[in-house]
């Protein structure tokens, strides 16, 4: 049974219908007093709820509702109902523990999608479903206790719609868990598109997400089709999406929020149904703190956020990566078979690895390749294994350098220390190729 709260009749009637439509019960009262009644005496599995029963438009009668609901029906979803107007009010809600906002006049396609999602995330979880079955995750090394309770998430949020952000540190796999995600949702069969966000300018941000008409803009010789597009019915991946500045934020928005967006050079509207899964290694809370990252788009991308742990924090998982990177190199190179001795997998244990399994990945290739040895032994490894250099960055940080100045200066210093081979300076520093490129733009950085 689903509870609608509005003091507006047609909007109640409007939504009753198009629930009830779906093959959903409802139920519906005018007010804060008569939803108290309600939530006391019957248990509901979804409320949707106004934020304003009065002239008043503060939205603290919604958010007073809220906190009262929830003490009668904690696990109950709620989903407030407002105008962009008090889209602030909404964030607060959410807050407060709303499960998600939708904006008046709504899109009937996107709030049903958002009532399923509440509905399946708040559905008991079936007996042994947290069990994790190995071959769902093949892609995905290690079983240590930190890794296993990621997957246990990744198998129960997967089957359902909801947005899922990301987070870790450089490194740590966050595309291997978008592709999982995707993998084990009904999406499977449709495209699965990835973004990176942090190799996308400004200026080419629309035409890239969104597509172009030919002649929509200087050089758009044909039509574009946009990532959104290709993505319909599947899954889009958006990664470094900390990189992305605040004036494409504001339109990445309007397409979650309903699922619509323009093409560049053709006015007509057009609906996509994806599912967002993003990721990033920057604290977005943080950001929103400093106002370099939009509260609403952050609510909007972290239904779900998945913590993914630092190489460091799963060192049991070290030996399992490294015969699996070994294996593989072995048999895209036609290579004789190669071990790595005892000792040499102590010492591996033991590496600090900022850039995570990508940096131990990229150590433990270049090992093999250029000893071109059977057995890998200590040596091998230490005479591939260029760290970054930990006590300088101290130094520049005690120097009273601005941030900018010690990104800078770390840069260039991995530049240096690969004599500027791109591709393994942003492996080191734990970026993308194109990311390493803004950067070195944004410095004035010359090779």
């Amino acid at each position: 049974m689903i509870l609608i709260i509005d003091d507006d009749s047609s909007i109640r009637t409007s939504l009753s219908f198009l629930l009830k439509r779906a093959g959903y019960q409802v139920a519906t009262v005018p007010g804060p007093e008569e939803a108290l009644r309600l939530v006391r005496a019957e248990t509901f599995e979804l409320i949707l709820m106004d934020m304003n029963f009065s002239l008043a438009t503060s939205g603290e009668e919604g958010l007073r509702l809220l906190r009262e609901v929830k003490v009668f029906q904690p696990r109950v979803p709620v989903i407030l109902m407002t105008a962009w107007g008090s889209i602030q009010l909404a964030v607060q809600g959410m807050q407060a523990g709303a499960f998600d906002f939708v904006t008046k006049p709504w899109d009937n396609r996107a709030l049903l999608k958002t009532v399923r999602t509440a509905l399946e995330l708040n559905e008991p979880e079936p007996a042994g479903l947290s069990a994790v079955d190995p071959a769902r995750f093949s892609k995905i090394v290690g079983r240590s206790a930190a890794l296993q309770q990621v997957l246990e998430l990744v198998a129960r949020i997967a089957p359902t719609t909801a947005p899922v952000l990301v987070m870790g540190e450089s490194g740590t796999g966050k595309e291997l868990i978008a592709e999982a995600i995707h993998d084990g949702s009904p999406r499977r069969e449709s495209p699965f598109v990835k973004v990176n966000l942090g190799g996308v300018s400004q200026s080419l941000f629309e035409s890239e997400m969104f597509g172009h008409r030919k002649g929509a803009f200087t050089d758009a010789y044909t039509d574009r089709t946009g990532r959104f597009e290709m993505a319909d019915r599947g899954t889009i991946f958006l990664d470094e999406i900390g990189e992305l500045d605040l004036s494409c934020q504001v339109k990445l928005l309007r397409v979650l929020q309903d699922q619509t967006f323009e093409v560049l050079g053709d006015s007509r509207p057009r609906r996509v149904d994806v599912r967002v899964v993003s990721a990033t290694n920057r604290d977005l809370a943080q950001m929103v703190s400093a106002h370099t990252f939009r509260e609403d788009l952050f609510y909007r991308i972290n239904l779900i956020t998945i913590h993914l742990p630092a190489l460091r924090e799963r060192r049991e998982d070290i030996p399992l990566l490294v015969r699996h990177f070994v294996r593989g190199q072995v048999e895209r190179g036609g290579l004789r078979p190669v071990e790595v001795s005892a000792e040499a997998m102590d010492y591996l244990q033991r590496l600090p690895y900022p850039g995570n399994i990508r940096e131990l990945k990229n150590l433990v290739e270049r090992t093999l390749l250029v000893s071109g040895h059977s057995l890998l032994t200590v040596a091998d490894f230490e005479a591939n294994y260029h760290p970054v250099q930990g006590h300088e960055a101290a130094t520049v940080t005690a120097s009273g350098l601005t941030l900018e100045d010690m990104e800078r200066q770390t840069i260039e210093q991995a530049l240096r220390c690969h004599d500027g081979n791109v591709s393994q300076a942003a492996l080191q520093l734990g970026l993308s190729r194109a990311a390493l490129y803004r950067r070195m733009e944004k410095y004035g950085i010359h090779l």
